[in-house]
């Protein structure tokens, strides 16, 4: 009798472990479904007037990947130091649909390798500081990157830049493609960087991996938007973070949103960042609860929109193998009285579901999707709130907002 119960709570075991397996593996696969990196066409400007090259910047904490001594990409490793550089691209159109552009990378050139963290640090009458030399060697390569971005805004008679922090199963390549993408939509009106955080793990638990792979990048993210910040000329931040990418972001903003507020300084003043996008956020709903709205991280940027999808499958089975409801799968429902009060309340978060524009399970729909990009470009352009002539949205419900087709032009959702 004994035997057969332990026998029968085995097999249960071996059940959920060979589920939990399976699930592991669906997500694994649908990931792993990579599509040619083509340029989205918008509702503007004209996808025939597209050039053939782009330069794009990127700073990364990836391990370098060297040919002849010089880095020719990066990994999914981990370093310890930073770098910042550029890349060429280019927008290949393609002999078998003369319409579409491949966006491929033709070269990477490093400019700037900070020194590994943590800096050597030294006890100094009781205080922990760190080594002068060392502290020295990090504070030049800062300026040189400072540097070097406010000569590529003086380059391009530009004020802001746009910086991009992808997500889960991303390589470099893919990050370069993306930003290159929302740079070109937009008109080319904003310095692009590419923030590319060690993910693209192989193998089945190659989330997991990637998801402390972006624990492991918040400093150097928090480095990398502090000196931005800094930077002569610069007057304006856009930033957007997908899937993954998005704890990445908002785990970093709250310690410097923060430190700030400790400083007795308004977070909005040293982050100088406009437009907050997160799009498909791979996060725990309870824990933006506890960690963003409980800390009052609306108020330290000018907007923040997030584009959700119910649907979303990828991270549907990002729910189903962590705990509690995908923010990026979240819905006006979801929301108890006091939740849709105080998000209401904020008068600068917006939530838009996509999910009338996209593919049924889509959650690459924000570059993928030209409907969705537009949406995206309309508020980086014009600034215009949901409600506004500009942007294509229909009320839900207080701060819930539902994404329409374009009027005459209906794109077909090949987003993932």
């Amino acid at each position: 009798m004994g035997c057969a119960r332990k026998r029968g709570f085995e097999g249960r075991r071996v059940g959920r472990l060979r589920l939990l397996a399976l699930s592991l593996l669906a997500m694994f696969t649908i990931a792993a479904c990579e599509t040619l990196p083509l340029l989205t066409p918008t509702a503007f400007p004209a996808m025939g007037a597209a050039p053939d090259t782009a330069t794009v910047y990127y700073v990364t904490d990836r391990t370098a990947e060297r040919s002849g001594g010089a880095v020719r990409s990066y990994g999914h490793g981990r370093s310890a130091s930073m770098a910042f550089g550029q890349a060429a691209l280019s927008f290949d159109k393609l002999a078998v649909d003369f319409d579409s552009r491949l966006i491929r990378v033709r070269s990477v050139a490093e400019h700037v390798r900070f020194p590994a963290t943590p800096l050597p640090f030294l006890r100094n009458d009781g205080l922990i500081v760190a080594d002068q030399a060392a502290q020295a060697g990090y504070d030049a390569a800062g300026r040189d990157f400072q540097a070097r971005v406010a000569q590529a805004l003086r380059a391009s008679g530009q004020d802001e830049v746009v910086v991009f922090v992808h997500g889960y199963k991303n390589d470099f390549d893919d990050a370069l493609a993306t930003i290159s993408n929302i740079w070109q939509a937009t008109g080319r009106s904003a310095v692009p960087i590419a923030y590319t955080w060690p993910a693209d793990n192989p193998g089945l638990f190659g989330y997991f991996k990637d998801r402390e792979s972006g624990e492991f990048s918040i400093f150097h993210l928090k480095e990398t938007l502090r000196l931005l910040a800094e930077v002569r000329g610069l007057k304006h931040i856009q930033l957007i973070a997908h899937s993954r990418g998005t704890d990445v972001a908002t785990s970093a903003l709250r310690e410097m949103i923060i430190a700030a507020r400790a400083a007795g300084k308004d977070p909005r003043k040293v982050l100088k960042i406009d437009n907050l996008v997160l799009a498909a956020p791979d996060l725990d709903f309870d824990v933006v609860r506890q960690r963003l709205i409980a800390e009052r991280f609306a108020p330290a940027f000018e907007c923040i929109t997030v584009y959700m999808n119910p649907n979303d499958g990828a991270l549907g089975f990002a729910q189903a193998v962590n705990s509690g409801t995908r923010f990026g799968r979240l819905s006006f429902e979801d929301l108890g009285m006091t939740e849709r009060d105080i998000l209401n309340q904020t008068g600068n978060v917006y939530f838009i579901d996509v999910s009338g524009v996209v593919a049924p399970r889509g959650h690459s729909y924000f570059r993928e999707n030209p409907v969705v990009l537009s949406d995206i470009v309309t508020l980086f352009r014009t600034g215009a709130p949901p409600g506004g002539p500009e942007r294509n949205l229909s009320h839900i419900a207080a701060n819930f907002w539902m994404l329409e087709q374009f009027p005459e032009t209906t794109f077909e959702p090949f987003d993932r």
